[in-house]
């Protein structure tokens, strides 16, 4: 088993890292490029941007927080939020970054998604989905911090991008997100078990025994976590710690 990738997620609005609840009701926490350097540091064996306000405001606004953090951090970076043609991941790309999320553009015209995929190399794009639980039990993908529909069941659609190309998938849990009660594993095992790429979960860490569980049920390849970082509640030195001491899969 390769070692699970640990990855801080920074959701970006205009100079700020934010984090809210459920997408939403974001407050501030730190500058981007402080916080990416402190976790490179720290050893994250990645970092995620999402530029959080982007697909709504129909601009991307992070490229300069991307060039300047490239400079210092030595570990792949993915750019999220905002990513609608070619030319925005070439955009990306120079200015940084090794791989590039796409949520909204993929919903709305799922070829783009085989575009960049041939363009690029499936390698460097991720398929992002904001997947909501109904009542029902179903997921929906959601886009635009989960304010907009797109009818698409998520399961169905994990699929879809796996064949248009997507090399990743970066899962979140709108329903967990910022909850830190623990992932959405029901979620992540149905996904996991649809597509053949490596699965990123998202939304719904709060400690490390919920990173663990992740990582014991084998329904992921990488954790993305925010909030326990950002707030100090598990240190991603002593989250790697603990994971190894439970000998679980981790780079050290």
């Amino acid at each position: 088993m390769d070692p699970i990738r640990i990855i801080p997620r920074l959701d970006i609005k205009g100079s700020d890292v934010v984090k809210g609840v459920q997408l939403e009701g974001v407050r501030r926490v730190g500058q981007p490029g402080e916080l990416a350097r402190k976790y490179y540091a720290e050893g994250a064996d990645e970092i995620i941007f999402i530029d959080s306000v982007a697909s709504l405001y129909g601009r991307n606004n992070i490229l300069s927080v991307v060039e300047d953090t490239a400079r210092d951090v030595f570990v792949p970076i993915t750019v999220g939020g905002g990513i609608r043609t070619i030319k925005d991941i070439k955009a990306a790309l120079r200015a940084g970054a090794d791989k590039v999320a796409i949520n909204t553009a993929a919903t709305q015209r799922p070829d783009f998604l085989r575009e960049a995929s041939e363009t690029f190399g499936s390698q460097c794009i991720i398929l992002s989905v904001q997947a909501m639980r109904h009542d029902d039990g179903r997921w929906e993908a959601y886009t635009d911090n989960a304010r907009e529909r797109t009818g698409r069941d998520i399961l169905e659609w994990v699929i879809e991008g796996q064949e248009l190309g997507a090399g990743e998938i970066l899962v979140t849990s709108v329903n967990q997100e910022g909850s830190r009660k623990g992932f959405d594993i029901q979620l992540l095992e149905e996904i996991h078990r649809q597509v053949s790429v490596p699965v990123i979960a998202s939304g719904g860490a709060g400690n490390s025994k919920h990173v663990a569980e992740v990582i014991e049920k084998g329904c992921a390849e990488a954790v993305a976590c925010a909030a326990i970082f950002h707030y100090g509640i598990c240190p991603l030195p002593e989250l790697k710690k603990i994971l190894a001491n439970a000998h679980l899969a981790v780079r050290l």
